[in-house]
């Protein structure tokens, strides 16, 4: 009897067998992953991002109004 005891404590602890802690583990595995994900995709883009206009030397004979020597 105590050999049945002891494969019930075991099924009970085992991962594949206990749906509803293996249910919650992955459900807390993937709200962490998409986190990390969002986080890394955030910094990404920060280290990336648009640092403000350049300042172009535009030939002055190129402009809408052109000025020529």
């Amino acid at each position: 009897m105590s050999h049945e005891t002891e494969i019930t404590e075991y099924k009970e602890k085992e991962f594949g067998y206990n749906w509803v802690n293996s249910s919650r583990f992955l459900f807390y595995l993937q709200v962490l992953c998409l986190i990390a994900l969002f986080t890394g995709m955030s910094y990404y883009l920060y280290t990336y991002r648009y640092k403000g206009k350049p300042d172009v030397q535009v030939p002055a004979n190129t402009l809408y109004t052109p000025q020529y020597k």
